[in-house]
């Protein structure tokens, strides 16, 4: 693998089995501009039905890389084995991420093997309060981009992801974190802050895309205000091991029709 000359430490853990198992969910990515899913977010899971925090726990400074690399692979088999069609969207950790070129070589070989165009795979960026070297964040962005990936930055709004990092950082994406989303159609100061977001992915020229939609009326308020990439509960729930799916009536009534 390029890079490991520099990093023989962790690279000697590379190929090293994990000490605990773990599968993926899938929540569907709906498009309502186009009336469709178009992908799915992976989401990691016990192999037991165990919650994700059942198996983060598990990671360690020891095991994080490993586990990267793992989550990256297990998604690409198990959506292409399930028949996603459109874009699978992985999160990433930034600390996991030493040398771009290098860690993204098992996703690529993946890639190949099952015959995944990678301008089919998008990766979110997550836990970014961890990352102090934002020309290092910044590098992993331009290298996933220039191989023709997409790059999300997730949860934009939480405290985790705010304004001060896209100063240094061009992500193609921003998901809207929930805590903004959660009855907004009710909450004139979330209404007044997503109208920001908004304007400024404008000017940014940086697609949004609101997550934890979980009601019609929140759906139908983010419609209203242009961001018609949506992901929650009320689209569906991330099931394990499966692609689930939404009735194009829930995508109608969104967008009013009936």
């Amino acid at each position: 693998m390029p890079g490991c000359a520099r990093h023989e430490s962790v690279c000697r853990r590379c190929d090293a089995p994990l000490p605990f198992d773990f599968t993926m969910a899938f929540q569907p990515l709906v498009d309502l501009e186009h009336g469709e899913i178009y992908g799915y977010e992976a989401l990691v899971r016990g192999s037991d039905g165990g919650s994700a925090f059942s198996v983060l726990s598990r990671v360690d400074d020891d095991n994080l890389y490993r586990f990267d690399q793992a989550c990256r692979v297990k998604a690409l088999e198990l959506a292409h084995r399930l028949g996603n069609q459109g874009l699978l969207s992985i999160n990433f950790l930034p600390n996991a991420v030493y040398e771009p070129e290098a860690c993204i070589q098992a996703t690529l070989v993946t890639a190949e093997r099952l015959g995944w165009p990678v301008d089919r795979l998008c990766f979110e960026i997550i836990e970014t309060e961890h990352v102090r070297d934002r020309r290092h964040l910044q590098n992993i962005v331009d290298t996933y981009r220039d191989m023709g990936m997409t790059v999300a930055l997730d949860d934009f709004g939480s405290g985790h992801a705010n304004l001060d990092l896209l100063v240094d950082i061009t992500p193609d994406l921003l998901k809207i974190d929930r805590r903004l989303v959660d009855g907004v159609d009710r909450a004139p100061r979330q209404q007044i802050l997503i109208d920001q977001i908004v304007n400024l992915a404008e000017k940014l020229d940086i697609a949004l895309v609101a997550e934890g939609v979980e009601t019609l009326e929140e759906a139908r308020w983010l419609y209203g205000r242009g961001i018609t990439r949506q992901q929650g509960y009320w689209y569906a729930r991330p099931e394990t091991e499966r692609l689930p799916q939404c009735q194009p009536a829930q995508l109608a009534l969104v967008r009013g029709q009936h």
